[in-house]
């Protein structure tokens, strides 16, 4: 009995050890896409500038929690675009992370794609990050956005962030073709959102601290899809604009939603405005409940899961909402009982 439940034990032990090792082949290979003939050529990396590079810059944060969303927006990005050979992706990873087990990932799926992979230091923000109302708003990697033009290397002038619970359904050269004017990013504003929900009594109550919008027409934007000129985020010192926010947070609760009030308190009311099809979010509910959700009225180039509930889960529980459907097509999990090498 005892020899039996030692093998028992150990093959228990080699089956998660294999489990952990086959991640990365839990994704199907996609197909390659390929630039139409009309594409610029880009030039090796080496000899990229600012005012030379025809790219388009794609940054996405990369975690174990959130792949399966992250490979699906890939895919529906380069499938959609015109010159999918000219996308550079930027993945940035915690530094707690697997960045090995994610890079492979992405690899097997994607072995022709162009892309690197960062760290991020969890400690940058971890003392200053705040409870919120959901648990995984508090997650460091979520802050990322904010560091980006210190992540990323000097020739990346202008960037598209997006997060993993979305797919495009357009060509994302569009959406990075955004005319920032002045403005350091661009975004999807929503001016009919109740603007003062995203802050405290406390917050609207003291006049120096209210007296930040003074000037502005401030507007709710939704932070997982922006398009940002990082050259002037670097002048300008925007990392530690928001990060002084974060602080003052920590010492007198003046907003409850995670990452996103520091940066309305820095650019709302500041933003280039982009037309709402490139950023139909609230698709994953609210943050409390999550129920279903429909599309606002208008045209759709984005499709993003926003809110507590996700496709794949509720796609897996086979609980779906009605739009759900439009995600599954650019889902790369095998299926369970998949026979492929």
């Amino acid at each position: 009995m005892i020899i039996l439940i030692s093998i028992l034990l150990l093959f228990h032990s080699s089956s998660a050890a294999t489990m952990t090792l086959s991640i990365s082949q839990q994704f199907k290979e996609a197909p390659q896409f390929y630039n139409s003939p009309k594409c610029p050529k880009i030039a090796p990396t080496r000899t990229l500038t600012s005012t030379n590079d025809p790219s388009v810059h794609v940054a996405m944060t990369l975690d174990s929690a959130y792949i399966r969303g992250s490979m699906a927006a890939i895919l529906s990005v380069l499938q959609h675009s015109t010159c999918p050979e000219n996308i550079i992706f930027h993945f940035v990873t915690s530094t707690s992370s697997n960045t090995a087990l994610l890079r492979a990932t992405i690899t097997n799926s994607f072995p022709y794609l162009n892309f690197r992979v960062y760290s991020f230091n969890d400690s940058h923000v971890s003392g200053l990050i705040s409870t919120s109302i959901r648990a995984a708003l508090d997650c460091p990697l979520n802050y990322a956005r904010s560091y980006l033009a210190n992540i990323l290397p000097v020739h990346v002038s202008k960037v598209v962030y997006l997060d993993s619970d979305l797919v495009l359904v357009d060509d994302i050269a569009k959406l990075a073709a955004t005319p920032l004017g002045d403005s350091i990013l661009a975004a999807p504003e929503y001016c009919n959102a109740n603007f003062t929900f995203y802050f405290t009594p406390t917050f609207w109550s003291n006049p120096s601290l209210s007296s930040t919008f003074k000037g502005r027409k401030p507007c709710y934007f939704n932070t997982g899809v922006m398009v940002m000129d990082l050259d002037r985020w670097r002048a300008g010192g925007y990392t530690k604009k928001i990060e002084e926010w974060m602080e003052l947070q920590k010492r007198m609760r003046i907003y409850e939603l995670g990452s996103l009030p520091p940066f309305l308190l820095v650019f709302a009311g500041k933003i280039a405005p982009v037309n709402h099809r490139w950023n139909q979010h609230g698709l994953g509910g609210d943050n409390f409940r999550g129920l279903c959700r429909d599309l606002h009225p208008g045209p759709v180039s984005l499709l993003h899961w926003s809110g507590k509930s996700k496709p794949w889960v509720r796609l897996d529980a086979e609980r779906p909402c009605p739009l759900d459907a439009l995600w599954a097509p650019y889902d790369l999990l095998k299926p369970l009982f998949s026979f492929d090498s």
